[in-house]
C-alpha cells in the first residue's frame, strides 16, 4: 500500500504567493490611482510585475508604479471587480499611434490590455 503526502501541494486554483509587485498606476489630480487591465475575455484583473523592468518593457518606459503585496493588491481590487491578478504579463497590443483604421499591427498578441472603463 502506497500513500502520499500532499499537504504542502497548493491546488490549481489556489494562487501562489507572488510577494511584493510592481504595480501599474496612473497619477490622478488627489491621488494615486491603480490601473486596471482586461484580459482576452474581457475579465478585469490587476496586473503586478516582480521586476521594474518586466514593467517597462511592457507598458513602456517611465510608465508609474508603486509597490504592494500581492495581498494588498488584492484586496485593493476585488471590490472593483478583479477577482484575477495577473503576474509579468508580457504580450499586450501596442498602442496604435496615428492610425486612422482602427487595426492592431499583426504581430501584436492580446494577452492583456487596459481597461476601457478605468
Amino acid at each position: 500500500m502506497c500513500l502520499f503526502q500532499y499537504d504542502d501541494d497548493p491546488e490549481p486554483e489556489e494562487p501562489v504567493p507572488a510577494g511584493l509587485l510592481y504595480v501599474p498606476v496612473r497619477p490622478g489630480t488627489l491621488r494615486t490611482v491603480v490601473r486596471m487591465f482586461r484580459t482576452p475575455l474581457g475579465t478585469r484583473t490587476a496586473v503586478g510585475f516582480t521586476r521594474p523592468e518586466l514593467l517597462a518593457a511592457t507598458l513602456g518606459a517611465g510608465h508609474p508604479w508603486i509597490r504592494l503585496s500581492e495581498a494588498a493588491l488584492r484586496t485593493m481590487t476585488a471590490p472593483l471587480g478583479a477577482r484575477q491578478l495577473t503576474v509579468d504579463p508580457t504580450l499586450t497590443a501596442p498602442p496604435v499611434a496615428g492610425s486612422t483604421t482602427g487595426t492592431v499591427p499583426a504581430q501584436a498578441d492580446r494577452r492583456v490590455s487596459p481597461a476601457s472603463a478605468s
